[in-house]
């Protein structure tokens, strides 16, 4: 266990931290859940909308270093792909 003063601190601070990109995470997967149940029941409307919800959730995301740029772009890539990819 910590003994210092600053070592406790520390401990205070990364499990603030740790709650914080937990909530970030959760909010982010609820988002990519959504649009991913829209594109499995086939509707292109709702799918698009889900999508445009999600897309500054995730860039967000890089902002705050959860995720990199690289994996967030190509993430909705493939997202934006399978929904043009539905029939109309």
């Amino acid at each position: 266990m910590a003994t210092h003063d600053s070592a406790k601190k520390r401990i205070r601070q990364i499990k603030r931290r740790t709650a914080v990109r937990g909530a970030r995470l959760s909010r982010i997967r609820t988002f990519l859940r959504n649009v991913e149940r829209a594109i499995a029941g086939g509707d292109k409307e709702q799918a698009t909308a889900a999508f445009r919800a999600a897309q500054p959730e995730l860039m967000r995301g890089v902002n705050k270093g959860l995720f990199h740029r690289n994996t967030v772009s190509r993430k909705l890539s493939r997202l934006s792909a399978r929904i043009k990819g539905m029939a109309a």
